[in-house]
């Protein structure tokens, strides 16, 4: 009798368990991402009578056209004139438009992405020029801030995503074609610090390298041809730091019909959320981010150090959110998406 008491105990204990645990994640999902962040709004000052000078390395990936779009909508809101400049996914292109910036002495300047090495020496002549340097994305000792998602927990949460799912033992491949990218290298840099301690999941070499533009068509190609190098068993997971190879990717297993094989990456694109949705999708996880938010945060810091706040902080980081088969729908709802929308 006193045993059936304990097993009827134990039992309900799990269910509470379960139950609490439940709302645990669901809490989580809907209050770790300020979506809604404009209750402060009507403390930001106005930009009436400034220019805000924009220059965006492209805007052909959802993430980058949110953020582009976030800090074209917000230096309108505030009453300022946008100077909005699209690079096109050309160093070159986004160079020249620097100048022109420059030239055109703008009251505040704001870069989104691009290659750090690159872009360095045109973000100095920013600030010789004495053009107050905010940057998205792009983390430079030559901007006043950074408005960006926190990228090195963005890491480490997929990269532990990766190792819960293998059971700490498998093969990966890993797109690593942008590590000049600072985001993207330090979401590659803390997939390798965690695995270091995780000696039997391995990096299978060589790391691929996704490409820009037809990054999906070439991710696809490239996952094929390895999916017929190596047999059933022999992969576990492919890893992508941003969200377009990894569509290529999934598309690519799925079309094999490898079950075996799961999807990560970063960045949260409509599409993307859908596929860790499907329930017969090998993408099994997402981090999302905010972008328009991210780019709505940038402009509030420049109207901040425009109207005299010079003690912003280096960075500003904007929640993002790992995104599984189980809180996907939810996530979607918080993120205000549906699906491939």
């Amino acid at each position: 009798m006193m045993m059936a008491t304990k097993i009827k105990n134990a039992v309900r204990l799990k269910k509470i368990f379960k139950t609490s645990l439940a709302a645990i994640l669901t809490a989580s999902v809907l209050f770790s991402l300020p979506v809604h962040a404009e209750g402060n709004d009507d403390n930001i000052p106005s930009l009436k009578g400034k220019r805000i000078g924009i220059t965006v390395a492209g805007t052909d990936h959802y993430w980058d056209l949110k953020a582009y779009q976030g800090q074209i909508d917000e230096v309108k809101r505030l009453g300022g004139t946008p100077i909005a400049l699209d690079g096109g996914r050309k160093e070159a292109q986004q160079i020249s438009q620097i100048q022109t910036l420059i030239a055109q002495k703008p009251d505040a300047i704001i870069e989104t992405l691009g290659t750090a090495s690159v872009l360095e020496p045109w973000l100095k002549k920013i600030r010789a020029a004495g053009i107050p340097l905010f940057t998205v994305d792009t983390a430079s000792p030559s901007s006043i801030n950074v408005t960006t998602s926190d990228n090195f927990y963005i890491g480490e949460q997929l990269a532990l995503k990766v190792v819960s799912d293998l059971r700490g033992k498998g093969n990966i491949l890993v797109f690593n074609g942008f590590y000049g990218v600072p985001v993207v290298a330090m979401r590659y840099d803390q997939l390798r610090a965690v695995l270091k301690w995780y000696p039997e999941i391995k990096i299978i070499q060589p790391e691929l390298r996704d490409v820009i533009p037809n990054t999906v068509q070439d991710a696809y190609a490239q996952i094929s041809q390895l999916l017929n190098k190596y047999p059933k068993g022999s992969v576990q997971a492919i890893w992508a730091a941003w969200d377009v190879p990894q569509i290529g990717a999934t598309q690519a297993v799925d079309a094999a019909g490898r079950t075996e094989i799961k999807t990560y990456a970063v960045d949260g694109s409509p599409d993307v959320v859908s596929l860790v949705k499907d329930p017969k999708s090998s993408a099994a996880s997402v981090v999302a981010q905010q972008p328009y938010l991210i780019g709505k945060t940038a402009v509030q810091n420049a109207a901040r150090y425009l109207a005299g706040d010079h003690d912003l902080p280096p960075a500003t980081y904007v929640p993002a959110l790992l995104v599984t088969k189980q809180n996907a729908a939810e996530v979607q709802k918080v993120l205000g998406q549906s699906d491939g929308k």
